[in-house]
């Protein structure tokens, strides 16, 4: 290897390596995709050897691709800190993200897991809360970046990034849903999931009774994989263990759930677009497992 190796060649390999795609990639580091992979043959060119093979259509990690993942890390990361040491690094700061908890638990270590590693000087602090105090945190400038899920297609002022089903889900071992009377694992009154829930069961005339009310996803949970009681879930939120209910079970279809990305006016720093850009691409990248129906 007879030349030094490109710090943003490598934070884009990264960025492939991190979302899957070269087309995710160049939206989270604001490239387009014919320049993602003339980096990517250069990057080769500079190691002299393939990094990516063929697959199909697709493009795969080669095992020299595969080693290549942590020297890229660690030259990014001394990369930053030698930048930061010297005032000359702008990518330095805090972002304050807000996001409902249904989402946290999922969305975490899939998408701010990958963030940190392409971007370690960037400090990122994480709210939970829901939607709605949420968007209010962003409106009053408490917030930078938000996640927030909405489901009456009325528009926001973000950008919606992904759309998913909602689901009726139970545990797979347990019969909570063949009850006379559905037993509810919701959230607070505020809630929308558990409104639509409600009226949902109103129009089929579907007795019901709200057994457990919590504003924390992991409680409903417990709640849904014990066997007690039936909740309404996202698709990427539905675990293993449970079961999604349909119209054969006595359960109406849910309208789709819009994910949407608020982002204060305060917020348009570069540490701000990194973030923003990074959420956009993998959230439409994150794997959904379902449970068997």
């Amino acid at each position: 290897m007879s030349h030094a190796l490109d710090i943003d060649q490598l934070r884009t390999f990264l960025a492939i390596a991190e979302l899957g795609s070269f087309t995710k990639a160049g939206e989270a580091v604001n490239k387009t995709q014919s320049a993602v992979s003339m980096q990517m043959r250069r990057l080769e060119e500079r190691v002299g050897m393939a990094i990516f093979a063929k697959d199909g259509r697709q493009s795969r990690l080669t095992e020299d691709g595969e080693r290549l993942i942590e020297y890229a890390r660690r030259m990014i990361l001394l990369n930053n800190e030698t930048l930061s040491a010297f005032g000359t690094y702008q990518e330095v700061g805090r972002v304050k993200l807000g996001l409902p908890d249904d989402y946290a638990d999922r969305l975490l270590p899939q998408v701010l897991g990958a963030f940190a590693r392409l971007n370690p000087a960037i400090e990122v602090q994480v709210v939970c809360a829901s939607s709605s105090e949420t968007s209010v945190a962003i409106a009053n400038g408490d917030l930078d970046v938000a996640i927030v899920t909405s489901t009456d297609n009325r528009s926001q002022m973000g950008e919606v990034i992904r759309r998913e089903p909602l689901y009726w889900v139970t545990s797979s071992d347990h019969c909570a849903h063949a009850s006379d009377v559905v037993r509810l694992a919701v959230g607070p009154t505020s809630c929308a999931w558990r409104r639509l829930a409600m009226e949902a069961l109103d129009r089929v005339s579907r007795p019901y009774a709200i057994s457990y009310v919590s504003s924390s996803a992991t409680a409903l949970v417990g709640a849904v994989q014990a066997g007690l009681a039936v909740t309404v879930f996202p698709q990427s939120a539905v675990r293993d263990g449970m079961r999604i209910l349909g119209e054969k079970d006595g359960f109406p279809d849910l309208p789709a759930c819009d994910i949407t990305l608020l982002r204060s006016e305060n917020a348009r720093q570069p540490m701000h677009d990194t973030l923003c850009n990074h959420i956009v691409a993998a959230i439409g990248n994150v794997t959904v497992a379902l449970a068997a129906e």
